[in-house]
Parts: structure tokens; C-alpha cells; sequence
């Protein structure tokens, strides 16, 4: 390859920026060279690291300090606050490089078909952590008018949602948690938060750390039932596991702790399948159906269970939204693909490939990204008979492109400048940062066009 091999990457969220990590340095192993793009649609990289982790979990946020160092090293060029599919075109990317990447992740709620969930206060988990995370494109309003809310699911999304329904909001301060979220909160007047899960205590979905968290709450308690232990007749057996017994033991604590004082209280209910949301116009129960363990997984038991309740919230998973001119598979939520290659139908599109949860669905960590995309990566090295044939290199094709169409795109530059400026507005206060919310707001800082 005597050019340099010219790659677009759709996405700059963890995936995305680590496959062009890894793409980089596999080329240069390999004596060659490579011209890396990252477009992104909202002007600030990152995607769910920083739309997407509760604002008090800072430590977590930790990754963008490896993600930086991967922009600013040079490895590739970002285009912030471009939309694939608006601004620029599979054909376009077919004309300026040898393949793409998608890598644009999974930011929408997975549906969950009970009657009543569309009711009026029928909220999805994944668009109130976008609120509460300063996402620019929601609303910068939410409806927080519910004393009694039930949040359904049992993994790290449905505990973050309920944290942070339940915790004062003068404890999220020292956050980097933007000022109409704290207005918001301040005016919830919720005493109760409920999180159903259809397995036992022990079928979890969460981290122990995460659990953990939910007790250090100031002025909530931790409301548990009794009857939801004990029940699996298999729960010595699954304490072999070190993480479902750290899980057990935290849970036990909480079961002898006094209640009664506090003014706000987080209830967990385990076997319990969520049935109906129920209403006369808006949401005013949820009806369960108690569960229990056989050798084939789950039954349910015939004994059902109103919960009065004035919101609800599905953390039941995310899901993936369709990219302009590519494949998706509907069901699976996904681009079809092998081993990162996309496909259509039995056939292989050439050129376009996918890493992340776009590729495999929602699941697995940061360490599942980087093995994902370097997988991606081998794959697409291994095809260069089938690249396309973009025309000669212009380094300023894409950003002469972008302002034909009137597209106020942010750089690496004006990334940094953004951030500086988040971090100016939180000094005063203590804070990290304070992140800004209006897009036009972002675009403007970064651009310095203020």
C-alpha cells in the first residue's frame, strides 16, 4: 500500500475513538500509514461516557482521560456536530476514503410491551439520564412531579436512575451536574422510589459497586422484604461467585438496618415481573406478578401486586438506531455483520464495517469495546482487495465539504476550548465543571465565536 490508507470513523464515543487507536497503530506495526477521521453529531466527543454515566460517578468518567489522549495524539482528526446521513453522505465517505466505521452505539430505550406503558408518565431510563447528563438535543425541562415513581429493571442504568431520583439534590453539587437539573430536582417532591426485578436478589444485573452507592444515600432508606430471600434453592451454589456474594452480603446489611427516620425511601422488590401499568389518563399504579425459580428459569406465581405509583421508568436495556444507507436488523437492534464486517443479507458490504454496541448489542464494558474493535480492525485490514477507490488526497476536502453546506463543525481544538471553558464555570464553585447544555451554546465556545 503505497498511499496512505484514509479510514472515516461514524461515532466518537468509546468505540469509536478506540478503533481508531488501534487501527493507527496496527497500520504502523505493519510499516504503513493511515489518515483517520471521526465525525460525531453532537459537537463534544465522548457518547455515553459523557451522556451517559450518572454526574456523582466521576470516577468512572475517568476513561476520557485515556480517550484525550488518543485525540490529541494526532492519531485522527474530529468533525464534531456532523449528522451521518445529513451533512454528509455514504457517497461522499465513498469518495473521500478506503472504508468506514460505523461505531454510533445504542442510546435509545428497548421497548418493553406491557399495556399502559405509553401512558402519561411512562418515561424511558435512557432519555432522563440524557436530561440529567446535560444531553443537548432533549428538553431541558423534566417532568419531576411524582411523590411515589417505579423504576423497573435490575441493572446499572435502572440504579443510577433511581440514585439519582432519590438523592438530595445539594449532594450532587460538587458534580459536574448542570444548573436546570438541580433546579429540576430541588422542585421533585418524591418520597418514594421502587425498583422491580423479576429475578431474586441474586439474579442481579448490577455491580457491587454500584449497589453499594445506594446505601452511603444520606436521609434515604433502604426498604427490603423479607420474603424475597431465601426463596432459590440454588443461592449457596451462586454464592460461589465472589461478585453475587459481595451482592448478598451488602443486601443482608440493609436488611438489619433501623428504618423509619429518613424522608425519602428506596424500596427493592425482587420476583417481580412487571404486568401492566395502569391509569385513567396518566400513570397511577404498576401491576406486578410475583415470580419464582424452577430449573428451566422463571414462572410466575398467580399472585399479582398493585403498587401505587405516579410515575414510571423502563431501564430494561438500550437499543440502536438505524443509520442512513446501511443495514440494520431491526429485532436485534444492529448493524449485520461478521466479525465487524457488515453485511446485507448472505453478502458482504464492502468498505463498511462496525464495532461497539451498534455491532454486538448493549452489552459487555470498556473491555469488551477495545477487544470488539480490534477484531473490527483485523478484519478490516484483511480486506483490502474489496476497499473502495476514493479519489486522490485533498486535506481539505472534508472541511471545504462541510462549510458548502453550511455546517458548523467543531475540531479537536475546539473541543479542548469547550472543555476549558466547562471547567472555568465550575472553579468558582468548587466543581470540576459545570457541562454546558445548548448545542448553539457548544458550538459557539468551541468555534470561539462568542
Amino acid at each position: 500500500m503505497s498511499a496512505p490508507l484514509r479510514i472515516a470513523v461514524v461515532g466518537a464515543g468509546p468505540a469509536g475513538i478506540y478503533a481508531a487507536d488501534i487501527l493507527k497503530k496496527s497500520v504502523a506495526e505493519a510499516g504503513g500509514d493511515v489518515l483517520i477521521d471521526l465525525f460525531e453529531h453532537l459537537p463534544a466527543p465522548y457518547g455515553l461516557v459523557r451522556y451517559g454515566v450518572a454526574p456523582d460517578h466521576p470516577r468512572i468518567k475517568g476513561i476520557i482521560a485515556a480517550l484525550r489522549e488518543v485525540l490529541e495524539s494526532g492519531v485522527v482528526r474530529l468533525f464534531g456536530n456532523v449528522r451521518f446521513g445529513e451533512d454528509i453522505h455514504v457517497a461522499d465517505l465513498e469518495r473521500l476514503y478506503h472504508g468506514v466505521i460505523f461505531a454510533t452505539g445504542a442510546t435509545k430505550d428497548a421497548p418493553l410491551e406491557i399495556p399502559g406503558i405509553d401512558l402519561p408518565g411512562s418515561y424511558g431510563a435512557a432519555d432522563f439520564v440524557s436530561w440529567y447528563d446535560g444531553h443537548p438535543d432533549v428538553p431541558r425541562e423534566w417532568p419531576l412531579e411524582a411523590k411515589e415513581i417505579a423504576v423497573i429493571g435490575n441493572g446499572n442504568v435502572a440504579l443510577d436512575v433511581a440514585r439519582m431520583l432519590v438523592k438530595h439534590p445539594e449532594d450532587l453539587l460538587p458534580t459536574e451536574v448542570p444548573a436546570n437539573v438541580v433546579a429540576g430536582l430541588e422542585a421533585s417532591p418524591v418520597t418514594d422510589v421502587h425498583v422491580f426485578g423479576r429475578r431474586g436478589p441474586l439474579g442481579v444485573k448490577f455491580t457491587p459497586l454500584e449497589l453499594r452507592e445506594l446505601g452511603e444515600l444520606r436521609d434515604v432508606d433502604m426498604i427490603l422484604h423479607d420474603e424475597d430471600f431465601g426463596v432459590d434453592p440454588d443461592e449457596e451454589q451462586q454464592k460461589q461467585n465472589k461478585q453475587i456474594l459481595v451482592i448478598s452480603r451488602v443486601l443482608d446489611q440493609w436488611r438489619q438496618r433501623e428504618v423509619g427516620h429518613a424522608s425519602r425511601r428506596l424500596h427493592l422488590h425482587f420476583w417481580s415481573r412487571p404486568e401492566a401499568v395502569l391509569g385513567d389518563g396518566r400513570v397511577e399504579a404498576l401491576r406486578v406478578e410475583r415470580t419464582r425459580p424452577t430449573e428451566h428459569g422463571l414462572e410466575g406465581t398467580g399472585e399479582h401486586r398493585e403498587i401505587p405509583v405516579q410515575a414510571v421508568y423502563r431501564a430494561v436495556g438500550y437499543f440502536s438506531s438505524p443509520l442512513p444507507e446501511v443495514p440494520f436488523d431491526e429485532r436485534r437492534g444492529v448493524i449485520p455483520n461478521i466479525a465487524g464486517r457488515v453485511q446485507d443479507g448472505s453478502r458482504p458490504v464492502p468498505g463498511m464495517y462496525a464495532t461497539g454496541w451498534i455491532k454486538r448489542g448493549p452489552v459487555g464494558l470498556i473491555g469488551h469495546t477495545k477487544s470488539d474493535a480490534k477484531e473490527t480492525i483485523e478484519q478490516l485490514l484483511s480486506d483490502e482487495h474489496s476497499w473502495w477507490t476514493p479519489e486522490p488526497y485533498d486535506a481539505d476536502a472534508v472541511p471545504r465539504l462541510l462549510a458548502e453546506r453550511g455546517v458548523a463543525w467543531t475540531d479537536i481544538a475546539g473541543w479542548i476550548r469547550l472543555d476549558e471553558h466547562e471547567m472555568a464555570l465550575g472553579a468558582p464553585h468548587g466543581r470540576a465543571r459545570v457541562k454546558m447544555v445548548p448545542r448553539d451554546e457548544m458550538i459557539a465556545v468551541s468555534r470561539d465565536e462568542r
